[in-house]
C-alpha cells in the first residue's frame, strides 16, 4: 500500500520569499503538514506578480499542501499561539531577516527549550557572524559574490543564471538537512540545530570551478553556452535552427568525426587529437564542424546524432518544456487545486515504489488560520496540556 514518508511530521515555518517555502514544500509533498505563518498582508512572494490567473507564479511552485495561519508575532496572543505550535511540532524553518527569530524569542536555544526534539532550521543570506551577517543578500547578489558570473555570460558580458539559482540551493541543502535530522532523531530521541547559508550552499556548487582556479592559477572563461574546459560542447548552427551537443570521451570523439561528420580523418588531426588540444583550438574546431552541420536540417543532425549515441538536445521553450514529450509519456503533469482553480503542475522528480507524494491545493492567505486556533485552544484546555 502506497504511504506518504512524513505522515505524522508537523512543520512550523516562518517563510517567505523561495529558500525556505521550496524546502518545506518538498516535506509537504512527502507528507508533512507544514503550517506556513505569514502576516496579514501574506508572505511577500504572493505579490511578485499575478500570472497564473492572478496568483504569483512562485507562490504557486512553492506552497501547495500548506496550511496559511495569519499570526501577528508582533502581539504577546500571537507569539504564545507560535510557542504551542512549536511545542507540538517535529520542525521549525525560517527564513526571516537575520536576529528576527531570535528577537521575536524563537532563537535555537528558546525554541528548543520549549521541545527538546525540535529541528530548528534556520536558512540566511551569509551565515552568523562575519561581517555580511547583516547584509541584505537577494539571489542574484549571492550568485556574484559566490562568483557564479564570473563564470556565466558571454566573453563580453557576464549573465545571471535564470532561475534562482541561490535560493533554490539553499532549499535543497535545508530540505536533505531536515530529512537527515529526523533520521538523526530516531537514533538520539533529541533534535538538532541548522544552519545554511545562501552563499555557502551556492559556493559549494562552484567548487569545480573553484578547484580548477585554485590549482591551475586560470580563471574559468566565460564562454557562453559553449562549456569551459570541455570541446566540442554547446550550440552549433544548422538550417533551420540550432542544435546542443557534447562530446565526453575519446571515443566519442571518433564517432562523431566519422559517423556526423563524415570526416574520420578529423580526428586525428593534431589540433584535435585530446580535448585539451580541442578547447586550444576552439575556433578552428568550430570551423570545421560548422562547415558540415550548416548544410544539414536541423531535425537531421539530430537523428544522427542520435544514430552516434552522441549527447544532444533541442533549446526549448518555456512553452515546448510544457509540451515535452517524454513528459507526457511518462504521466508527469497533474492538476493542483488553488483559490484561482486547478493548475497543471509537475510531479516531484523522486518516484518510489512503495511510497506516493502529496500534492494538494496551494492555500489562500489565511485559510487555515480559524482551524489552526481552534486546535490551538483545544490543546490549552486539556487536562495533559495543564500538566505540562
Amino acid at each position: 500500500m502506497s504511504t506518504l514518508p512524513l505522515d505524522g511530521i508537523t512543520v512550523v515555518s516562518l517563510e517567505q520569499a523561495v529558500a525556505a517555502p521550496f524546502a518545506t514544500r518538498q516535506l509537504a509533498d512527502l507528507g508533512a503538514r507544514v503550517i506556513k505563518i505569514e502576516r496579514d498582508s501574506g508572505d511577500f512572494a504572493r505579490g511578485y506578480d499575478q500570472s497564473v490567473d492572478g496568483m504569483a507564479s512562485y507562490f504557486v511552485w512553492l506552497n501547495r499542501s500548506k496550511e496559511s495561519v495569519i499570526l501577528d508575532l508582533k502581539s504577546e496572543e500571537g507569539r504564545e499561539v507560535l510557542a504551542e505550535l512549536i511545542r507540538e511540532a517535529d520542525v521549525l524553518v525560517q527564513n526571516l531577516a537575520p536576529g528576527a527569530v531570535e528577537r521575536l524569542g524563537f532563537g535555537p536555544d528558546a525554541a528548543l527549550e520549549l521541545n527538546p526534539r525540535l529541528i530548528h532550521s534556520s536558512i540566511s543570506g551569509y551565515g552568523k557572524g562575519g561581517d555580511y551577517e547583516q547584509k541584505k543578500a537577494y539571489d542574484l547578489l549571492v550568485q556574484c559574490e559566490a562568483g557564479l558570473l564570473s563564470v556565466t555570460g558571454s566573453t563580453d558580458e557576464p549573465a545571471k543564471v535564470g532561475i534562482s539559482v541561490a535560493d533554490v540551493c539553499a532549499g535543497m541543502y535545508a530540505y536533505t538537512g531536515i530529512l537527515t535530522a529526523l533520521f538523526n532523531r530516531t537514533k538520539t530521541g533529541r533534535g538538532d540545530v541548522l544552519e545554511i547559508s545562501m552563499l555557502e550552499a551556492l559556493a559549494e556548487w562552484m567548487s569545480q570551478p573553484y578547484f580548477y582556479a585554485q590549482y591551475s592559477g586560470a580563471q574559468p572563461p566565460r564562454t557562453g553556452a559553449q562549456h569551459a574546459t570541455i570541446a566540442p560542447y554547446g550550440p552549433f548552427a544548422a538550417q533551420g535552427g540550432t542544435v546542443f551537443f557534447g562530446i565526453q570521451n575519446e571515443r566519442e570523439w571518433q564517432a562523431f568525426c566519422s559517423d556526423v561528420l563524415s570526416e574520420p580523418g578529423l580526428a586525428q588531426d593534431p589540433r584535435f587529437a585530446n580535448n585539451t588540444l580541442r578547447v586550444a583550438h576552439r575556433a578552428e574546431l568550430h570551423e570545421a564542424i560548422n562547415a558540415v552541420l550548416g548544410a544539414m536540417p536541423v531535425d537531421a543532425v539530430l537523428r544522427t546524432l542520435d544514430a552516434a549515441n552522441i549527447a544532444n538536445a533541442r533549446m526549448r521553450t518555456m512553452h515546448e518544456l510544457s509540451q515535452h514529450p517524454q513528459l507526457e509519456q511518462r504521466g508527469r503533469w497533474v492538476d493542483v487545486d488553488s483559490p484561482v482553480g486547478p493548475l497543471r503542475s509537475l510531479r516531484p522528480p523522486v518516484t518510489a515504489r512503495n511510497s506516493s507524494v502529496r500534492m494538494d491545493a496551494v492555500p489562500a492567505l489565511g485559510e487555515h488560520t480559524e482551524r489552526v486556533l481552534a486546535e490551538v485552544s483545544a490543546r490549552r484546555a486539556s487536562p495533559s496540556h495543564a500538566v505540562r
